[in-house]
């Protein structure tokens, strides 16, 4: 009777141990022109869920090492770059974040990564089905290592990502920003932002390089030879140089106001 009993629950334990599920491999595709991820399901039968795990034999031995896993439906998913790419599919993800109140686009940086930094992928439901966006662009920029920082929140309107895309938090649309140079990311700081949130301002060099990311409109801004070096004293500098101007269009960049008189607030400089 003993020998049946210890029979039974050597199964049990082996499938309460395992952390990995094989799961559906989906390969990703490059993103296109005014893609609309803000998508509507019914029901919950084609539903996008998060689950936290941890592999008790982390690298290094340092003890669990945690991270999401996303389903669709009752089946764990995993990303492949390409259908090419012969590198193992990611299934743990170091950032998990829906896009939309619908939970059908969720934002996900894989885990591990041998690149400079791990891949973003947007994962959405679009008729039942579901599709896998990579958030990527080639770039070689000389100084990609030091601007390239993966995830960086604005406010509450949105994530910029690598200094190359901007995705929007209320409607899950995602926004490749015009490049200074179209070989290289933005290789520059990101410093503050206008007041409509809408146009991204970036120190590069000895300029502010500015993105308008719903226009794609780009505007550089040079800031002469007398400038702070600190960014305190910096920020102040500009308040009393600069001021935001809006086109006809309703674009607004920030410009030298050495031929404008009209008075500067300085709520208008909040960066969120």
């Amino acid at each position: 009777m003993k020998l049946q009993y210890l029979m039974l629950l050597v199964p049990v334990l082996f499938l309460g141990c395992q952390k990995k599920e094989a799961g559906k491999v989906y390969p990703s595709r490059t993103l296109t022109t005014n893609e609309d991820f803000n998508q509507f399901e019914k029901g919950n039968e084609n539903s996008l869920t998060l689950y936290k795990y941890e592999d008790d034999n982390a690298e290094g031995g340092t003890g669990a090492k945690e991270g999401f896993g996303i389903k669709f439906k009752d089946t764990a998913v995993r990303i492949q770059n390409a259908l090419s790419d012969k590198a193992e599919p990611a299934d743990r993800f170091s950032v998990a974040e829906f896009l939309n109140t619908q939970k059908t686009a969720l934002l996900v940086q894989a885990a591990d990564s041998t690149g400079l930094v791990a891949p973003f992928y947007l994962v959405s439901l679009k008729n039942g089905q579901l599709d896998v966006v990579r958030i990527y662009r080639s770039s070689k920029g000389k100084e990609d290592a030091r601007f390239t920082k993966g995830l960086s929140r604005i406010g509450r309107s949105g994530y910029l990502i690598n200094n190359d895309y901007f995705i929007t938090t209320v409607n899950a649309k995602v926004y490749p920003l015009t490049r200074q140079n179209p070989d290289e990311r933005i290789q520059g700081l990101h410093f503050m932002n206008s007041t409509d949130k809408k146009t991204l301002v970036f120190l590069v060099s000895s300029s502010l390089y500015q993105v308008n990311y719903p226009t794609g409109e780009a505007f550089t801004q040079p800031l002469g030879e007398k400038v702070p070096q600190r960014p305190a004293e910096l920020f102040q500098w500009i308040q009393q140089n600069y001021s935001w101007q809006t086109s006809a269009n309703g674009v607004s960049f920030l410009k030298s106001n050495k031929d404008d008189n009209r008075v500067i607030d300085i709520s208008e400089f909040k960066k969120s």
